[in-house]
């Protein structure tokens, strides 16, 4: 059974967040297309830290509603009167 989303997702977004979260080493990338469909890519960690013992990378890939962090970010680009989709990358970076 196969499951409409019922929005085209471009391969281009994906692969910009994907690229935004490796390019910079972050946690958490997130790419904003309506106030109700969000792309977003998480590095897989261990114990909150990046392991760089390991030769591979592993991704996870969010695509659909946002959670609930995402959520009080789209009230506060609305608020500001930013227009969507957003046309930036928003990081989320580790603790020191």
């Amino acid at each position: 059974m196969k499951k409409s989303i019922g929005i085209k997702v471009s391969r281009k977004d994906v692969g910009v967040v994907i690229e935004a979260l490796l390019d910079v080493n972050a946690k958490r990338a997130t790419k904003y297309l309506r106030p109700d469909f969000v792309i977003s890519a998480q590095r897989k960690c261990f114990k909150g830290k990046i392991d760089l013992r390991d030769k591979s990378v592993e991704i996870i890939v969010k695509i659909g509603k946002p959670n609930f962090a995402e959520r009080d970010f789209i009230k506060k680009l609305k608020q500001s009167g930013e227009p969507f989709p957003v046309k930036k990358v928003i990081l989320k970076f580790f603790k020191k």
